[in-house]
C-alpha cells in the first residue's frame, strides 16, 4: 500500500515513466506481431503450395532426386498412413525433370504425377488457374505454369512433346495436349511446372506404382513433431519422412536472419525502457534522502524500505507494460484481420519472391507475454541501484540533506 501510495505523490514522473513503457511494449508487440504473422504466411504460402507439412521419400531422394531413388506406394503404406491420428489428408506424387518442347522451342521442366482430386485439396490447383480446365482422374491432359507457357509459346489445346529418360534409364516420349494454365505463386515453379495425372506419367516414364514422394498435412504447424515420429516409427528403414523445415532450409535461414535483425531493433527500444525507469529511480531516490532518513529514524528497517522502493519500481514497469498490452491487442487484432497491402517496388519484390504482398500479423500468446517479462527483468535489475544506493544511506546526513 505505501509503495502504491508513493509512486502516485508525483504524477507526473510517474505518467511520463509508465508512458515510455508503454510505448516501448506497443511497438515491440506490434513488430513481434509482424515479423512472426508475416512468417507465419510465408510457411503457409509453402506449405499449401507445393511442400506439405510432411513428405516420405525413399532414403537420399531429397538429396538426390532422380527417378531411380522412387518406391513403391501399395496398399498397405495406404492403411498405414490412414491409421495415423494426427494426419488430415496425403497424396502421392511422381516428380521428375524431362525435355519440353514445342515448335523450335525447348526447355528443361520439371514433371510432376499427380491425383488431380487429392493434389486440389492440398495445394488449390484448380484455384491457380488462369486459363482453360483442370485435370480429371486419367486425363491425358497437362497443366503449365504461365510463364513456361508463355517461353513455349503455348496455349490452350496446343500440344507439347516430352523426352525424358524413365525408370532404370527406359526411353520416356510422349505428346500431351495443354488443358490448362495456372499461374503458380512460386516463381521457379511458374517456369517449369507441367503437371499431368499420375498415372499417365508412371506409364510415360515407365514406372508403374511407383512414386517419388507423398506429400502430407496434419491439422497446423504444432503437430509435426507428433506426425513426424509416428510415421518414422511406421514407415521401413529404405523410407525417410521430412518435415517442411528440412524440405525448406534456405527460408528458415532467412528467417532466422531476419529474427536477429528484429532482436537488434527491439534491443535497442527495450534499451530506451529500461533507461527511462532507471532515470525515474535515480531522480526518485535523490529526492526523497530526506524522507528515507526520517523514515529510517522513526524505525523503519533498511530492508524494508528497500523492499518498498522495489515495489514502487515494479509497479511503474507493470503500468506501463499492462497499458501497452491492452492498446495493443484490438490494434493487433484489427490488423490481423486486415493486413497491410504493400505496393510499388516492396510489392513487386513479394510476389516475386512467390508471397502475398501484403504485411501480416500474428496473435500468438509469445508476442505478448514477452514484453511482460523482458520488463519485469529489467525492473528487477535496475533495482540495484535503490537498493546500493539505501543501504549506504546514512541516515543524520539523510536528515540534513
Amino acid at each position: 500500500m505505501m509503495a502504491w501510495r508513493s509512486i502516485w505523490r508525483n504524477k507526473r514522473r510517474t505518467l511520463i515513466t509508465t508512458a515510455s513503457v508503454f510505448f516501448g511494449v506497443l511497438l515491440s508487440t506490434f513488430m513481434s506481431s509482424m515479423q512472426e504473422g508475416s512468417y507465419s504466411q510465408y510457411i503457409t504460402s509453402i506449405v499449401n503450395s507445393y511442400s506439405g507439412y510432411l513428405q516420405i521419400h525413399k532414403k537420399g531422394y531429397w538429396n538426390d532426386k532422380v527417378i531411380n531413388n522412387s518406391f513403391d506406394f501399395n496398399k498397405q503404406m495406404v492403411s498405414e498412413l490412414e491409421s495415423v491420428p494426427d494426419l488430415t489428408y496425403f497424396t502421392p506424387r511422381f516428380e521428375t525433370y524431362a525435355l519440353a518442347s514445342s515448335q523450335d522451342v525447348t526447355k528443361g521442366v520439371m514433371v510432376m504425377g499427380i491425383d488431380p482430386e487429392k493434389e486440389d485439396v492440398i495445394t488449390h490447383l484448380s484455384g491457380k488457374l488462369k486459363q482453360g480446365v483442370y485435370l480429371k482422374s486419367g486425363d491425358e491432359g497437362i497443366l503449365l505454369g504461365s510463364r513456361l507457357a508463355k517461353f513455349l509459346k503455348l496455349a490452350i489445346n496446343d500440344t507439347l512433346v516430352l523426352i525424358g529418360q524413365g525408370y532404370h534409364s527406359v526411353s520416356a516420349a510422349g505428346k500431351y495436349p495443354v488443358k490448362g494454365i495456372i499461374k503458380h505463386p512460386s516463381p521457379e515453379l511458374d517456369r517449369e511446372l507441367v503437371c499431368m495425372d499420375l498415372k499417365n506419367c508412371q506409364d510415360l516414364f515407365s514406372a508403374p506404382g511407383l512414386v517419388t514422394s507423398v506429400l502430407i498435412m496434419v491439422h497446423d504447424n504444432d503437430e509435426v513433431p507428433t506426425a513426424k515420429n509416428e510415421l518414422k516409427a511406421m514407415m521401413g528403414k529404405g523410407i525417410e519422412v521430412m518435415d517442411w523445415e528440412e524440405m525448406n532450409q534456405l527460408l528458415m535461414k532467412q528467417i532466422e536472419s531476419d529474427r536477429a535483425q528484429g532482436v537488434i531493433t527491439k534491443g535497442i527500444l527495450y534499451m530506451i525502457i529500461a533507461f527511462g525507469i532507471l532515470g525515474t529511480i535515480m531522480m526518485m531516490v535523490a529526492e526523497r534522502k530526506k524522507e528515507f532518513g526520517v523514515i529510517l529514524a522513526l524505525g523503519m528497517k533498511k530492508f524494508k524500505l528497500i523492499f518498498i522502493v522495489m515495489l514502487e519500481t515494479i509497479f511503474l514497469g507493470m503500468i506501463g507494460v499492462i497499458s501497452g498490452i491492452l492498446v495493443s491487442i484490438p490494434l493487433l487484432s484489427w490488423f490481423l484481420f486486415n493486413p497491410i497491402p504493400l505496393t510499388g517496388q516492396a510489392g513487386e519484390m513479394m510476389i516475386e519472391m512467390g508471397f502475398e504482398p501484403a504485411m501480416y500479423f500474428s496473435m500468438t500468446p509469445s508476442v505478448f507475454y514477452d514484453q511482460a517479462l523482458i520488463i519485469f527483468i529489467f525492473t528487477l535489475v535496475i533495482n540495484i541501484y535503490p537498493i546500493l544506493s539505501i543501504g549506504k544511506l546514512k541516515v543524520m546526513k539523510a536528515l540534513r540533506s
